[in-house]
């Protein structure tokens, strides 16, 4: 079996400041950064980070430390800080795609303006050992808040038809998912199934790569991996799309092996945090991604959807207590 990619290697320090950004990765930098001119540049920065060289890491973690005080410093305060060179400094701008420090700058301080008038308080993400239990419900909810917003806010909406069209004509979908994105695999392929679509999910290796072997053209694959780097997701993707389906990924990190073997990304914005909550907020962020999926595929076929809804909804109306929301029992069928 083909051995997965990893992400971009990192070892050398001399090699990270000297080593420039090639024209493909500045093409791809460029693109990435028109379709997400509205988004917030910290978002790019978090999922672009597992690619940087390890001296753009460094400056990347100067900038998600305190972005309103990047925005007000030098470059040459910022390369101080991280350590490193006013080239680096530059390079890592070009990277994220926003063109160059003065440009950075710019960005963050709009980003802080628009975070500050979106909320007052910022709770941040990292939980410290004694928090107590009202600041943790209130950092574990502002970061699933924000990774939900923030999703919405960087995703590319012409992708996200094309996914749409290619799930509505599918003959048949697989998703593939491990661990907790099994979960959010199973969420899918019982949306689409509600609907009368024909969907499937798997997360045990051998059984998804033994089905994405049987898929054919006109068919469709999801993969499910919030780093993207998951292999046995990677793998079943890239069997799929050897038998002719049209593969998709759903990833935090659009350079991650998984995009490699992918026709089309969607990318999700949810930040890691201290005991993992961040882990939740992912999964959050991926659910907001598979409702809009599934409603456009439902717009598609309206008639057909609805009536799927209500007929899966008559046959399990039996095994629902015969009480309404409020406690109050409901009242009996007369047949009249």
């Amino acid at each position: 079996m083909p051995t997965v990619s990893k992400f971009p290697a990192m070892d050398a320090e001399a090699a990270d400041e000297t080593t420039s950004v090639s024209p493909d990765e500045g093409t791809e930098a460029a693109e990435a950064s028109a379709r997400e001119a509205d988004s917030s540049p910290l978002v790019r920065i978090r999922s672009l980070l597992p690619g940087l060289a390890r001296a753009e890491q460094r400056v990347a973690k100067v900038v998600l430390e305190d972005p309103s005080s990047v925005a007000r410093r030098s470059i040459t305060e910022v390369a101080l800080a991280a350590n490193t060179s006013e080239t680096t400094v530059t390079r890592f701008c070009k990277a994220i795609g926003v063109g160059g420090y003065p440009q950075l700058r710019i960005s963050l301080a709009a980003d802080t303006a628009r975070s500050e008038a979106r909320s007052s308080r910022s709770f941040g993400g990292e939980i410290a050992t004694d928090d107590d239990l009202a600041s943790v419900v209130s950092k574990v909810s502002y970061a699933d808040a924000r990774a939900v917003e923030e999703t919405a806010d960087q995703l590319d909406i012409p992708s996200l038809q094309q996914v749409i069209e290619a799930l509505a004509g599918a003959g048949r979908v697989d998703v593939y998912g491990v661990g907790a994105s099994a979960f959010v695999a199973a969420d899918l392929q019982q949306k689409l199934h509600r609907i009368g679509r024909i969907s499937f999910a798997w997360s045990d290796t051998h059984i998804m790569l033994t089905s994405a072997a049987v898929l054919s053209p006109g068919d469709v694959a999801v993969g499910i991996s919030h780093t993207g780097a998951t292999t046995d997701t990677v793998e079943a993707l890239r069997v799929a799309r050897e038998h002719g389906a049209v593969t998709v990924a759903l990833t935090n990190f659009p350079r991650s092996p998984i995009t490699e073997v992918a026709d089309h990304v969607i990318t999700t914005a949810a930040r890691e945090t201290t005991f993992r909550s961040g882990a939740t907020a992912s999964r959050i962020a991926q659910l907001t991604v598979i409702d809009c999926l599934f409603i456009g595929v439902a717009q598609q076929h309206m008639d057909a959807a609805v009536n799927a809804l209500d007929a899966t909804r008559d046959a399990v109306g039996a095994h629902r207590l015969g009480v309404r929301p409020d406690g109050r029992r409901r009242p009996r069928e007369t047949g009249k």
